[in-house]
């Protein structure tokens, strides 16, 4: 039997040295590329209604956004009343002189009964404020709703016991009809009943009520979960090794709540959008003239039987985006969840 040379015995241990970094990396990539949120991600892009979806959602969001930009360069406002500068834009009763409402190729969509603002810059502006409520609205709700859920659920005990009967409570109140009835009461607590009340105290009383009545759903899901969660062998481990409650939160239970965190904030925000547009519809939320969606409805429904177009431009942007992220959020649902694809 003989023996390796020097250099037959540095080859193999250089080899050897080799294939044991290699091995290492190789594993390391494919862990990257199969991770949970890589998966997610690739699961989503093969999902042709939700990429879509993305894109509209994305879209009224720009144009939210932008939409002092653009109406900059389109060079009208949504609160001068151009008939009144020009009365030739209106007939005789009132109505846009024009075809289709007044549309032209300077009143894009037209101009609005009566009044003669400009339908297009209106909508710009109706979209940032229903948007911008709606977002905050769902923010608030969600950051609170996190903090109960997952405190009663860890606690657990008479902590859970209180925040669950508060929660019951809450999902059995008629939302709609509450709404109507409190908008005006929390108005009260502000402005005296013969004072103009603020656009901005209407848009602030809209999120903090919208959100004191819609954390409970979130918080009854998240307790559940970390009720089943809490039981794990890792969470023990965590407590025998002395691990504060706050890093067990952290650190062990938030990262395994992700998912229906995202998945409840995408269901909740088309639905806070609605609800927004509805209470200025009803007169209890913004009113005329801030421009939002609910008000052009609400102005629309008064003339649609003799100018359907100034109330078909909010109502069909409105749908779009409703159904655009209600489609969105169950795309991010079976992302993150394949199990609950049907």
């Amino acid at each position: 039997m003989t023996l390796p040379t020097p250099s037959a015995a540095a080859s193999l241990e250089v080899t050897d040295e080799t294939d044991l970094t290699t091995v290492p990396s190789s594993t390391t990539q494919g862990s990257e590329s199969r991770s949970p949120g890589r998966l997610a991600w690739k699961r989503f892009k093969r999902d042709r209604t939700g990429v879509i979806s993305a894109y509209i959602v994305i879209f009224f969001f720009v144009i939210a956004i932008c939409a002092p930009l653009i109406a900059k360069l389109y060079g009208k406002n949504p609160y001068t009343t151009y008939a009144s500068q020009r009365p030739e834009l209106l007939d005789a009763f009132a109505y846009p002189s024009g075809p289709n409402g007044g549309m032209s190729s300077e009143f894009w969509f037209g101009i609005e009964p009566q009044l003669g603002r400009d339908v297009f810059t209106f909508l710009l502006y109706g979209i940032r404020t229903s948007l911008g409520i709606a977002v905050a609205a769902t923010l608030l709700t969600t950051i609170a709703g996190v903090i109960i859920g997952v405190t009663a659920g860890y606690l657990g005990g008479k902590t859970d016991y209180f925040v669950g009967r508060i929660i019951d409570i809450l999902l059995s109140f008629p939302s709609t009809l509450f709404f109507i009835a409190f908008m005006p009461v929390v108005y009260g607590l502000f402005v005296a009943p013969d004072e103009n009340i603020p656009t901005s105290l209407r848009a602030i009383s809209l999120i903090l009520v919208l959100s004191a009545f819609g954390w409970a759903s979130i918080a009854r899901l998240l307790r559940g979960q970390v009720l089943g969660l809490r039981e794990r062998e890792y969470i023990e481990a965590a407590k025998v090794t002395g691990a504060s409650p706050g890093r067990i939160v952290f650190k062990e239970l938030l990262p395994n709540l992700w998912t229906p965190i995202i998945i409840q904030s995408t269901l909740m925000l088309p639905a806070y959008v609605t609800a927004e547009a509805g209470l200025a519809f009803l007169g209890v939320g913004i009113i005329d003239p801030t421009p939002d969606w609910g008000v052009m409805i609400q102005r629309g429904a008064q003339f649609y039987t003799e100018d359907l177009t100034f109330m078909l431009f909010p109502g069909l942007s409105m749908v779009i985006f409703v159904l655009a992220f209600n489609l969105l959020g169950d795309s991010v649902r079976d992302a993150l969840d394949p199990k609950s694809k049907r």
